[in-house]
């Protein structure tokens, strides 16, 4: 068989990704991480080096009725230019009707109309040397987005309210549905694609039919496993008979987590992988979980490398196929590791590559250290259950890339800047003015970078050091910059009379405080303790703590707390805590509280504060005294607008960022930091 390989080409000067070295030479990082860049082969294509760039979820920056849009395209060449070895493109839906359709603005590819499009991306994937894969993705269970229904193999009622009622295929609708992916495969290989891929990930169409907790079927498509696989098997036969000479990827779930519903066990999931080996597939992407799952496959709660047995059992089962796999393995180190030890033969990367789309070529180039690590947070998830287009709280311009205003383009005045506040806001934007060649100077009151994050992050009971890197990755570039940061010191009115005619901008990054104020009303109020001050390890908290306020800071200080052995119980006003939180890690706290045994008062309100403990009154007005050496107070959270009212009359070019402009979190500070920092 005549192999084919793609020329490592330059990236395309009209690209808006920052320029990279050749890559016809080696580079420092390529000696380091030898696996990772080894030559590898999938069919009959060769690739540059073993890493696949996976399909992630789809990004809903296309139209309603399934076109790529200007702003997809952006995105694409983006990742084109990543330096993967493979790239999938994002799941595309095969049939006419939508009820493979996940989300409201999924791609499509059921029709020949949609083939420009794709033949657009595959001309950009092999541009940047890469073996170009199409995912078709029928999401079954979680489809018909735009319809009152889902289809699955059987009719299992949802557990999650997000999702549409089932209904049942008909053995002709599943005949249907398998020449369906047929015909998508063929229209990708015209496209110019190389290969296909079909997929299970997440509890789609595929892993409907796998699982014994959503197929309940009495016929052929039901019952025993060979019968559960017999879609999967299908599926697979239709493709390969259709596109013979190119590649076929399956993603199969190594773990479904799926156990309080009675879904599959690890050993029915490998048996399927057996079955999909032994219909010739060429690849098998490892994946874990369901969007039911009741446990977390992919957020910052995970460490990194958890999953990593079940890629490696997968390589030792099935030695002759290749494998890949990526769940919470953000480090290209740590993938370098599992290919020299069989756990894998191609890391599959999504996320860590839309936090910073230059991951490989940092790798490569030895530049770790300038990563922007993805810290697992799920913002891009949390939108897209909200039907929203996905963004990364890392990379402020994922999703702008066609937007001019996001560009870092060399400024034409440049600028002596005065950034207060050495925050991810204050950071974030200093880095990016430096970048197009702004003087900047940061002033922070403290002795160290990282603002209030440095507090959050030494009590998160998820993985400190993934917020921790974002501290790490400033410290880095603030450095290699040259950035000057003037600590200990305080930015008063004083102060800036005497320094800002040495600047032409000022920018006020000062974050937020806890609104102490707005318990002086309450009898007591002078024993309340602020819980950033705590959080930050400026006060010892009491054996025994009442904590006021349910939101993120709240949550995560008491679960702190109460890992160290203090007694905890919060109270909040509103009838639910985690209001604050994002979407997909609601559930996290919930399950932590419950863990933890955290007793918690929903519906109540903080009356009085005494020497032995708290009074609350809760919406029935039923009063309980709470027994505590200290009572801390985590909201809500005040913007430092004195600094910026201060200063108004005294710079011609003043402005705000992050906190200080309202009190939000840390995608908000750094995406607003990026934005002032390209505008100034």
């Amino acid at each position: 068989m005549q192999c084919i390989q793609y020329p490592k080409k330059s990236r395309d000067p009209g690209s808006r990704c920052p320029a990279h070295r050749r890559t016809d030479v080696t580079r420092p990082g390529e000696l380091k991480l030898k696996h990772l860049f080894q030559p590898g082969q999938i069919g009959k294509y060769k690739t540059k080096n073993m890493v696949k760039y996976g399909a992630c979820c789809v990004s809903n920056y296309n139209t309603r009725d399934g076109y790529i849009t200007p702003r997809e395209l952006a995105r694409m060449r983006v990742i084109a230019a990543t330096d993967c070895g493979i790239i999938t493109n994002q799941g595309a839906y095969p049939d006419p009707l939508g009820e493979g359709k996940s989300y409201f603005r999924q791609v499509a590819i059921f029709d020949d109309k949609f083939l420009p499009q794709f033949e657009t991306i595959a001309q950009y994937i092999h541009d940047g040397g890469a073996v170009a894969i199409q995912q078709i993705l029928h999401a079954g269970r979680y489809g018909g987005i735009d319809l009152g229904y889902c289809v699955q193999p059987s009719v299992v009622p949802q557990t999650l309210p997000h999702f549409r009622p089932p209904r049942e295929l008909t053995k002709e609708q599943i005949k249907a549905v398998v020449q369906q992916h047929a015909d998508a495969a063929k229209r990708a290989i015209r496209a110019g694609f190389d290969g296909t891929e079909v997929t299970s990930f997440m509890g789609y169409l595929l892993a409907n039919f796998n699982s014994r907790f959503t197929n309940q079927r009495t016929d052929e498509y039901g019952g025993s496993l060979v019968n559960r696989g017999r879609f999967m098997r299908e599926l697979i036969d239709a493709i390969k008979q259709a596109t013979p000479e190119h590649p076929l990827v399956i993603r199969l779930n190594g773990a479904e987590l799926m156990d309080r519903w009675g879904g599959n066990s690890e050993d029915d999931c490998f048996e399927l992988m057996q079955q999909a080996v032994d219909c010739g597939v060429d690849m098998i992407s490892v994946t874990v979980g369901w969007q039911e799952a009741p446990e977390s496959s992919i957020g910052r709660d995970v460490p990194p490398g958890h999953w990593n047995y079940l890629s490696a059992k997968a390589k030792k089962l099935f030695p002759n196929t290749l494998i890949t796999f990526g769940n919470r393995l953000p480090d290209p180190r740590m993938a370098d590791e599992c290919i020299r030890d069989g756990v894998f033969d191609y890391w599959e990367v999504c996320r860590p590559l839309l936090a910073d789309p230059e991951l490989i070529h940092k790798a490569a180039e030895d530049r770790l250290d300038e990563v922007r690590r993805c810290i697992g947070s799920l913002n891009c998830l949390s939108r897209l259950f909200r039907d929203l287009p996905y963004t990364c709280a890392m990379n402020p311009a994922l999703g702008h890339e066609v937007e001019p205003e996001y560009a870092i383009t060399e400024a034409a005045v440049k600028k002596k800047i005065m950034i207060i506040g050495a925050g991810p806001a204050g950071l974030e934007a200093a880095i990016t003015a430096k970048k197009r060649g702004h003087d900047v100077t940061i002033y922070e009151k403290g002795d160290k970078i990282g603002g209030s994050l440095l507090g959050y992050a030494g009590n998160d009971l998820a993985r400190p050091d993934d917020l921790f890197s974002v501290v790490r990755y400033y410290e880095t570039m603030v450095k290699k910059l040259g950035i000057e940061v003037k600590f200990n010191t305080e930015a008063n009115a004083k102060f800036m009379r005497s320094v800002l005619h040495q600047y032409d901008v000022c920018l006020v990054a000062a974050g937020a405080r806890t609104d102490m104020a707005a318990y002086r009303h309450i009898p007591g109020h002078e024993r309340l303790v602020d819980a950033l001050e705590v959080a930050k390890g400026n006060v010892k908290a009491g054996q025994r703590v009442v904590v006021i306020g349910g939101g993120k800071i709240g949550l995560t200080l008491s679960e702190s707390l109460k890992k160290q052995g203090h007694e905890v119980v919060i109270v909040e006003e509103e009838k639910r805590i985690a209001g604050d939180v994002m979407p997909s890690f609601k559930w996290r706290h919930t399950a932590w509280i419950e863990e933890l045994e955290i007793r918690t008062l929903t519906s109540s309100q903080l009356i009085a504060v005494t020497e032995d403990g708290a009074r609350v009154r809760n919406g029935k007005g039923e009063e309980t005294f709470l027994p505590a050496d200290m009572v801390i107070v985590s909201g809500p959270r005040k913007p430092n607008h004195d600094l910026f009212h201060e200063f108004q009359w005294m710079v011609d070019e003043l402005h705000g960022a992050g906190d200080t402009v309202i009190a939000r979190g840390l995608d908000a500070a750094i995406h607003e930091g990026y934005r002032l920092g390209c505008r100034i």
